[in-house]
């Protein structure tokens, strides 16, 4: 009885696993594709269609400037999507390979890349990276690296702790008296059989940078116009929210949609690796 019930949770949490792989593999898709599907130019004015009403022509409506909502909200996927997954890539690479070194050298390495993860941790991150982002100037570059100074904080406190659990067991000293080096145990030994919790990191990590994209974007730091983005887009349309609605309710929705999947594909991730961790 016990036996059937853990199988049919594990299918039920593999099958919500694969749902969310899915979509947020078609997120990617689209946001690659974005130009391909778009049916105007994003950056195409029009005096005829300003503020312009949902209709066959302009799925999404127009904005004040006239540009098509819809051929804006795809492009800025490609902006928004593609940046985060960038964003989180570089951030899990590099916060796991300072953990990993901290935790197996331990001594002064481990104290100074600590210590520095302490000072980032001390500081509220949009808070940071807003400052950071002021100094540096607009653009999608310097809002990534706004956001990745303390990024990579997350990615290297796990790799740390995993590597200290793991360090001491049978199978790394067996590999030590097989004459592996440290560097073949750490991503040869360690790495495999710690990577299930910064992999779910890393997929939670990307809703949470695509809202501090965005949120630098509104704040005027981060993509500034004509360049689509979900969040300068919203910035840009506030103004006229009356008037014109949907110019700030589709990126509104496109970014809480976007989130929300890689949110569940994160938890999903999560529990279909702790069943897989009890069987």
């Amino acid at each position: 009885m016990k036996e059937t019930v853990q199988n049919n949770i594990r299918k039920k949490n593999s099958l919500r696993l694969r749902i969310f792989l899915i979509l947020a593999a078609a997120l990617v898709v689209i946001a690659i594709l974005a130009p391909f599907f778009a049916p105007h130019s994003p950056n195409a004015t029009s005096a005829m269609s300003m503020n312009a009403a949902p209709c066959a022509e302009f799925p999404f409506g127009c904005d004040s400037l006239g540009r098509c909502i819809f051929s804006r909200v795809l492009a800025g996927a490609r902006t928004s999507v593609l940046s985060a997954v960038a964003l989180v890539a570089i951030t899990f690479f590099a916060g796991t390979f300072a953990g990993m070194a901290a935790g197996w050298y331990g001594g002064i390495l481990d104290t100074v890349i600590m210590r520095i993860a302490d000072v980032m941790l001390a500081f509220p991150q949009m808070v940071l990276a807003i400052a950071v982002a002021g100094i540096l100037g607009g653009g999608m570059g310097n809002a990534m690296l706004a956001l990745g100074i303390t990024g990579w904080t997350l990615y290297a406190r796990l790799a740390r702790t995993q590597v200290l659990a793991l360090k001491e067991e049978p199978f790394v000293s067996h590999a030590r008296l097989c004459g592996f080096s440290g560097f073949s145990i750490l991503f040869k030994t360690l790495l495999p059989n710690m990577s299930g919790p910064l992999i779910v990191n890393a997929a939670t990590q990307l809703g949470t940078m695509m809202v501090g994209i965005a949120g630098l974007s509104f704040l005027g730091i981060g993509v500034t116009e004509p360049q689509a983005e979900w969040g300068s887009m919203i910035s840009f349309s506030r103004a006229y929210i009356q008037l014109a609605p949907w110019a700030v309710m589709a990126p509104a929705l496109a970014i809480i949609i976007t989130v929300m999947i890689f949110n569940c594909l994160g938890d999903s991730l999560r529990d279909y690796l702790d069943v897989e961790a009890k069987q």
